[in-house]
């Protein structure tokens, strides 16, 4: 690595800290808080999750971005830069969710220091935290085309009026395993081609290799001869002393995985628009290979044992389409955002559970917001989703169905739940919304009084306070089948 690029960074940081005024500080960020007493034991959110489209389906949020200018260049001059950034995000606010606004739910998402023109014109060094996106399906608050959100390194970009370039090496071990660290080594890049202001185009990928490391217990170690099923069900260690009793201690010790550990993606965009109704359209496409797991513990009869499990989890992958048009049906009063997304998630390794590893889904959103006055605007959006279990019943069609999975019966030992393997859900929100800043779908701050009811086909398909258990004593079970569900939600959304 150049040495003069990190002793340029490290110099102008120690000159700058020194020297700064304040107006070189800046800072923005984003809330969202609301209020949605739920009267059917839900958690105030509409459905499971934003595949229905992020509104009234997200919680309480917050982020505040940081940024000091260490080194200022003056305007249309090719000098040398750099910039300090740090974000600092969580999902919480006092008394609107159950984590109570405490900061231990906060985290330094981004921290990284950036420098131009140092060794030659329009490029840009980053260093520390390196995510990136093509952009945002903003109905859904979904960024399919991300890459490097899990890598600490050092990146090299190019900007020009027509090109953007970037390059970036790093470990992604921390982001990936935690506490139980490996280096997970990455590297990859992405290219966006801006052809005029009507069109452009882009794609990238990353790959990421864990090198092994012999002697360390969290490196890519398998346990041999472990049956899939057995690893579902936590039952290793239970089969193997039934069939060898007595022989605790003879139990199979972890051997070097018989491949690398690797994991990859490739991302890709395309944008349009900027003629007639329509002001932009934007499409995302993502494949993914997701690294493997590593180990956890596996008990039976007050003994325990470490089951590795690099080779059963090797076979994850991930793909999702989206996309999202925001049109101008009627000038000063009608807009229009549609957007659709589609995805597999598939474990090959995994062909007899019913789970989320292994399922297709596909979800359309529509959202129309007409301007009584510029500041005084309704809102009216519906969605429809389906989501399809492709090993078997995952759902549950009624409140008594958790006893009758396939054929009538119940599989009480846990790779079926329910007794369906597809959920539809509809979804539709409408109310008045308070824009000070004017017209537009996503002009913020938003003020929002909004009723919103949701239909599925799976019973009490929203986060809730049911119990969920094979006993058909359940004192705590619902006495019928709850298929919709109605919230009033007051909220506020902003950008500063």
């Amino acid at each position: 690595m150049n040495r003069s690029l990190f002793a340029g960074f490290f110099l102008l940081s120690a000159f700058a800290f020194a020297q700064a005024p304040d107006s070189r500080f800046s800072a923005g960020g984003y809330y969202r808080i609301s209020a949605r007493p739920d009267f059917q034991g839900g958690n105030g959110r509409l459905g499971f999750w934003n595949l229905h489209g992020r509104l009234m389906n997200e919680g309480t949020y917050a982020a505040l971005e940081m940024k000091l200018d260490l080194l200022q260049a003056p305007p249309g001059t090719t000098d040398i830069w750099a910039s300090l950034h740090a974000r600092v995000e969580g999902g919480t606010v006092s008394t609107a969710d159950p984590l109570n606004g405490f900061l231990n739910n906060f985290r330094m998402s981004q921290l990284y220091a950036r420098a131009g023109n140092i060794l030659a014109p329009n490029i840009i060094w980053q260093l520390g935290t390196q995510q990136f996106f093509f952009g945002d399906l903003g109905l859904y608050d979904f960024r399919p085309a991300q890459l490097f959100e899990d890598t600490i390194g050092i990146s090299g970009r190019y900007q020009s009026q027509h090109l953007d370039v970037l390059l970036t090496v790093g470990d992604s071990g921390f982001a990936q395993r935690g506490a139980q660290y490996v280096p997970i080594l990455t590297a990859g890049g992405a290219v966006r081609v801006h052809v005029n202001d009507h069109f452009e185009v882009g794609g990238g990928g990353q790959v990421g290799v864990e090198p092994f490391i012999a002697g360390n217990r969290f490196s890519s170690y398998v346990t041999p001869n472990v049956r899939y099923e057995d690893y579902l069900r936590k039952e290793v260690l239970r089969r193997y002393l039934e069939e060898n009793p007595g022989m605790f201690d003879q139990f199979q010790r972890p051997q070097q995985a018989g491949q690398m550990n690797t994991s990859w993606r490739a991302v890709g965009y395309l944008g349009f628009g900027g003629f007639g109704p329509l002001r932009w359209n934007n499409f995302f496409a993502r494949y993914q290979r997701l690294h493997p797991q590593n180990f956890y513990s596996d008990s039976w009869n007050g003994q325990s044992v470490t089951v590795y499990t690099a080779d059963l989890t090797r076979d994850r992958y991930v793909m999702q389409l989206g996309d999202e048009v925001q049109l101008n049906l009627v000038k000063d009063w009608l807009d229009l955002a549609v957007a659709g997304i589609y995805g597999t998630d598939r474990d090959y390794a995994d062909t007899i559970s019913a789970s989320e590893a292994n399922r297709q889904y596909m979800s359309v959103v529509g959202r129309f917001q007409l301007y009584l006055t510029r500041v005084v605007h309704v809102l009216l959006e519906t969605s429809l989703a389906q989501e399809r279990s492709i090993n078997g019943n995952l759902f549950r069609g009624s409140f008594d169905s958790i006893f009758r999975s396939s054929g009538g019966l119940p599989d009480s030992r846990g790779l079926e739940f329910g007794d369906q393997n597809v959920r539809n859900t509809l979804q539709l929100k409408t109310g008045l919304v308070l824009n000070p800043t004017g017209r537009g779908i996503y002009n913020r701050p938003s003020i929002r009084l909004l009723y919103g009811f949701q239909y599925s086909t799976m019973h009490a398909a929203f986060g809730n306070a049911f119990a969920e258990r094979l006993d058909q004593f359940n004192v705590f079970s619902p006495s019928s089948t709850i298929a919709w569900h109605h919230l009033i939600s007051l909220e506020s959304e902003g950008w500063f």
